[in-house]
């Protein structure tokens, strides 16, 4: 693991703001994180997911040679009449995988597949089906129309990659498309940043695990699941520290031994500054802690700190908080960790279906909702209820509908920010 006491100081969140709005607390991370994960080689089968560590060039073209981009007939387009079809004769025949074909005769074509190399003397390819091919003699001639035009059908060396460019640039994370560029260049092995080894426990007696039998008092842990899977989503190694007791002694040795064997430290309820919140205390006593008060609904209250080498985040306690500030400002904490690019999400303008009388000044709001068509136009739903523990606003939801601070009222066929969750790392349905 890489230590942070090296990279990361103890004040990268502290700021001197009595409540953050969600651009500064964006802007905040942005400027104080940098990555941390090392770096190993990964073979191109594994990498997809990872975050490329080192810019990746191409040693030659791609494509590395002029070639036909369907089957037909290869010729120079010099060749053609200006007046109507023009009649040449086939000279050669040149398949995908062959090797160097001989140079193309004056006023002949080359019957050609995709993927063969262009002979030389020919710059344009037309599909076999929209010539007429006949024979006289033996020989075999193409009636080509006119019309068709200079390079047409025609794949050029370089044209996807020039060699010496940057195919994927650090910091891309890896999708089915960039590992395709780099198996393109002919790399089959690739620098990627290591994995975010991270650390999540639950904390208060209040807590079983399911399949636990219930009673009264309980509560079913499901912030551990909830938490798990979207730091799986994001791509890091999770571990399950369990639930944390309400004990001073066995929170303080947990969280001491998760410092020194963690990248991050995650514990959901128990960051506030209640007597039984012993996260905060052992925060205080033997790392750094700084309380974040964010202007945003749902999740004001955020901690972020440090403990042993390890960043500590302590998310609260309701799940719809939990999910929320994971996505906002969690993962792209990750992200800035890891050493990926971060890419803010796309906002989509809709109309909202819904209207708010009233909502409290300087103060962002993201409601759960999703899209509905209403008389031929898309308009935005909302959650009917706002309680930051009702998980089935998260699950009927496709998206968060964002509504900016200086918004007081919403009536219906206002244009609203509306935030996919595929746009925040999730899976759609």
């Amino acid at each position: 693991m890489t230590s942070l006491r090296r990279r990361l100081l103890d004040d990268c969140f502290l700021h001197d703001k009595d409540r953050l709005r969600h651009d500064d607390a964006l802007a905040l991370l942005s400027e104080r994180l940098q990555p941390i994960a090392g770096i190993e080689e990964v073979a191109l089968e594994a990498a997809l997911g990872r975050v490329l560590a080192v810019d990746v060039a191409a040693e030659r073209d791609v494509p590395g040679f002029d070639n036909a981009a369907v089957d037909g007939y290869a010729f120079a387009h010099a060749d053609l009449s200006p007046d109507g079809a023009t009649v040449l004769e086939v000279s050669d025949r040149v398949a995908a995988g062959a090797a160097v074909p001989k140079p193309l005769r004056p006023r002949t074509a080359a019957r050609i597949f995709t993927g063969a190399i262009m002979p030389q003397g020919a710059d344009t390819v037309i599909m076999q089906e929209d010539v007429t091919r006949r024979e006289e003699d033996g020989r075999a001639f193409v009636e080509i129309p006119a019309g068709l035009r200079r390079g047409a059908n025609c794949r050029l060396a370089g044209e996807d990659v020039k060699a010496g460019e940057i195919a994927i640039a650090a910091g891309e994370r890896l999708r089915p498309q960039e590992l395709a560029k780099i198996a393109s260049i002919g790399l089959d092995r690739v620098a990627c940043r290591q994995r975010l080894k991270v650390a999540i426990a639950s904390t208060g007696d209040e807590l079983i695990r399911p399949g636990a039998a219930y009673a009264p008092g309980r509560v079913y842990d499901s912030n551990h699941y909830l938490l798990s899977s979207l730091l799986t989503t994001a791509g890091t190694d999770v571990v399950d520290l369990g639930i944390l007791p309400d004990d001073p002694v066995v929170v303080r040795e947990t969280l001491l031994s998760a410092g020194e064997s963690v990248d991050i430290l995650f514990t959901t309820g128990g960051a506030s500054r209640g007597e039984e919140d012993h996260v905060v205390a052992t925060l205080a006593e033997y790392g750094t802690l700084h309380a974040w008060q964010l202007a945003v609904k749902p999740g004001r209250p955020l901690a972020f700190g440090r403990i042993g080498d390890a960043a500590f985040l302590g998310l609260p306690g309701n799940p719809v908080a939990v999910m929320i500030c994971f996505l906002l400002y969690a993962r792209p904490m990750l992200a800035m960790l890891e050493g990926a690019r971060w890419h803010p999400p796309q906002r989509y303008r809709i109309p909202a279906g819904f209207a708010i009388a009233r909502k409290k000044p300087d103060r962002r709001e993201f409601l759960r909702g999703w899209i509905e068509m209403e008389h031929g136009t898309a308009v935005l739903k909302r959650f009917p209820r706002d309680g930051s523990g009702l998980i089935s606003s998260l699950t009927a939801a496709d998206g968060l509908i964002e509504i900016a601070e200086e918004v007081t009222e919403v009536a219906e066929g206002d244009l609203l920010d509306f935030i996919p969750f595929p746009e925040l790392g999730l899976t759609p349905r």
